[in-house]
């Protein structure tokens, strides 16, 4: 099957305004087709986060179709992070979002040596920023 990448992900969130500010001012995400949103002409924001696409669903009216039992907090998502993964860690700091853990080895989609940080969105979702700048070390993720 000549399947090429992940287009988006769908997150299940309680809150759509809290989860849009919360991408954009911590992964500097870029809302798209917010009017369309919030006019009702489409039923999720879109957020892009670097090559990546999230379609942010609201779970008090979920659009069809969509996960079987959507729940907010139930993602686990992992974003390639360009830099050392102390520029990560730093920036994470300074936003004010805890580390949850990190940096520890990894080893990234494309085999490489890893190191990555995971923390927490406003649902709970555990967000994770990977980088192979500089890692050395394998574990599994």
């Amino acid at each position: 099957m000549p399947v090429r990448a992940l287009d988006h992900v769908a997150l299940t969130v309680a809150d759509v305004e809290r989860t849009l500010r919360f991408y954009e001012r911590v992964l500097g995400a870029e809302p798209l087709f917010e009017d369309l949103f919030r006019a009702g002409t489409v039923g999720v924001a879109m957020l892009q986060v670097g090559a990546s696409r999230l379609s942010v669903h609201p779970a008090a009216k979920p659009v069809v179709p969509h996960a079987a039992a959507p729940a907010p907090g139930s993602a686990d998502l992992c974003f390639r992070f360009d830099g050392p993964i102390v520029q990560a860690e730093a920036l994470l700091r300074a936003a004010g979002v805890a580390v949850e853990l990190g940096p520890v080895a990894r080893v990234s989609a494309d085999g490489l040596p890893a190191r990555s940080v995971y923390f927490r969105d406003p649902d709970g979702n555990l967000l994770e920023l990977l980088s192979t700048d500089g890692a050395s070390g394998h574990e599994a993720a």
